[in-house]
């Protein structure tokens, strides 16, 4: 009898390790599945962020290729169309002033007739005065206040122009007087501008003023 009890016992706590090993092992499995699910999530989300980042650079290197073409076809655009000033004399103290010229390195043809100076200044008695004119009249440089170039302006070509200070309002040397200043502006239409400053440090006809 007492053998039977023992053998029962026995069973019991063989019984009560498969039920316990069982249960321990499907707390293996949810914690190995809880693992697993963590795991996905974080790639999951490493994906994305990839995706974001990617996204984010592949837009930005677009931009910047945009925005280096349009600096590059502005820079070009400036540079094929540009006048190189040498240097202007008063030719006449009253009315106008002598520019040799040229087009500057890198630029194209340049149509005369398209190109245009503009001049702001003081007066002696400080009246604001603006002046303004085409390259049309331009002549070789042997061939000053001659005939007008038929053709247009060709790269390697030294011109001249007489530019009329005085149409109307006045930037004349003799206007603005000694150690007074000219602005000079000439724009080239489709393709860039030259600024200079003209000093009148005299009046008389052929005094250098840049």
């Amino acid at each position: 009898m007492k053998h039977c009890s023992i053998k029962a016992q026995h069973k019991e706590t063989k019984l009560f390790e498969v039920i316990m090993m069982k249960n321990n092992n499907e707390i293996k499995n949810d914690e190995i599945g809880s693992i697993g699910i963590g795991a996905m999530i974080v790639f999951i989300a490493l994906i994305l962020v990839a995706a974001v980042a990617s996204a984010v650079i592949i837009q930005t290197g677009e931009k910047l290729q945009q925005n280096a073409q349009q600096t590059g076809s502005d820079t070009q655009q400036e540079i094929s169309g540009k006048i190189s000033v040498n240097s202007i004399f008063v030719y006449d103290d009253s009315a106008s002033y002598l520019v040799y010229f040229e087009t500057a390195p890198g630029s194209e043809v340049l149509d005369e007739s398209t190109t245009d100076y503009q001049m702001t200044c003081e007066t002696a008695g400080g009246a604001y005065q603006y002046v303004s004119g085409t390259f049309a009249a331009a002549t070789e440089v042997d061939d000053v206040g001659g005939a007008a170039v038929a053709n247009n302006l060709l790269p390697g070509v030294t011109y001249a122009l007489v530019m009329n200070a005085a149409p109307g309002d006045d930037c004349s040397a003799t206007s603005v007087g000694i150690n007074a200043e000219v602005t000079l502006w000439i724009h080239v239409e489709g393709g860039g501008s030259t600024y200079e400053t003209l000093y009148i440090s005299d009046t008389t006809r052929g005094s250098i003023v840049i």
